[in-house]
């Protein structure tokens, strides 16, 4: 019997890849998990505010996501498009949230957990403990200036800021107009700037790791789920 050629997923375009992955190809849905776990994880913790809760998102969208892709038509990226899905499954998460809230105890407080450990997850710096730990302290103090932020800014922030997606991208994943999204980006940017020193920009790009053991658990479960197990 003749041995089936070995695929380079990574030479795939999008569509190729969205084509596999509705055939529950493990390579392909893998290499798509592996692509966007951490920008989708920091999109649903930008509506969500909670990293458990933004991962349990993640996973449940790409689920939906998946069983879905026959729809996807090309348009926009499969990321932008994956994008657009887990923010709408955050935002499900929220109002349900908020609802059961004023429900159960209408004067409730929603308490901020501590990020400041599971911020430093997956990070494969190899400075010195005193670094580290400034770095630490720097990134929890930007985590919470960015919790402050007003929801739509916020997310439009993470986004932007933090995934460097382009305007264009923010404005089809958010189904809005992009001059909407400037506005509210330029307005993040106002906000965080007074409450942060201009010099702690760059760490931005290292704040919420999403890396490593975490990203890899993500994947593999996505995988079993999806594909079923080995």
């Amino acid at each position: 019997m003749a041995a089936h050629p070995k695929i380079d997923y990574d030479s795939l375009d999008d569509p190729a890849l969205a084509r596999m992955v509705a055939t529950r190809d493990r390579g392909a849905v893998r290499l798509v998990t592996q692509r966007n776990n951490q920008r989708l994880v920091r999109a649903a913790w930008s509506i969500l505010k909670d990293r458990a809760e933004a991962e349990d998102a993640v996973q449940s969208a790409y689920l939906s996501a998946f069983a879905a892709i026959g729809s996807f038509e090309g348009r926009a990226s499969l990321s932008t498009w994956l994008t657009r899905i887990v923010i709408n499954e955050a935002l499900g998460r929220a109002r349900a949230a908020k609802r059961r809230r004023a429900h159960f105890d209408a004067t409730s407080v929603t308490v901020l957990e501590d990020y400041r450990e599971k911020l430093m997850q997956g990070s494969t710096s190899g400075t010195s403990p005193e670094k580290s730990r400034a770095q630490a302290e720097l990134r929890s103090v930007l985590q919470s200036a960015v919790a402050r932020l007003p929801e739509p800014f916020r997310v439009v922030f993470v986004l932007r800021e933090i995934e460097e997606l382009s305007v264009e991208d923010v404005a089809e994943a958010l189904d809005l107009p992009p001059a909407t999204v400037k506005t509210r980006h330029f307005r993040a940017r106002k906000r965080l700037r007074d409450d942060l020193a201009p010099d702690i920009r760059d760490a931005l790009n290292g704040s919420f790791p999403f890396a490593g053991a975490d990203c890899e658990a993500m994947t593999e479960y996505v995988v079993a789920a999806f594909c079923g197990r080995d």
